[in-house]
C-alpha cells in the first residue's frame, strides 16, 4: 500500500457451526453444534497472486474449510 508493506486489519469475533457426517474438525465433534473465537484477518494483494495466497493460507490453516472473502479493489486511478 504505497510505501508500506505487510499491512493487515484484525477483529476478534465467535465463529459458530455444526460439522456434519463426513466432517473432520479441528475443534469440537461431529453432531455437536460448536462455538469459537477467531480472529478475521484482512490484507490486500496484487491480483495477479490471488491464487496463490488461497493455496498457501489453506497449506497452513487448522481448519477442514477455509472462508475467503476476496473483493476486487478500484484504484483511485479508476475513479
Amino acid at each position: 500500500m504505497g510505501n508500506y508493506t505487510h499491512c493487515t486489519f484484525s477483529s476478534v469475533g465467535f465463529g459458530r457451526y455444526l460439522p456434519g457426517k463426513g466432517a473432520k474438525p479441528a475443534i469440537g465433534e461431529v453432531g455437536t453444534f460448536e462455538k469459537v473465537e477467531e480472529e478475521r484477518i484482512e490484507t490486500l494483494c496484487p491480483r495477479e497472486i490471488v491464487k496463490e495466497v488461497v493455496e498457501a493460507i489453506k497449506k497452513v490453516h487448522p481448519y477442514e474449510e477455509v472462508a475467503f472473502d476476496i473483493i476486487p479493489l478500484v484504484g483511485m486511478d479508476d475513479c
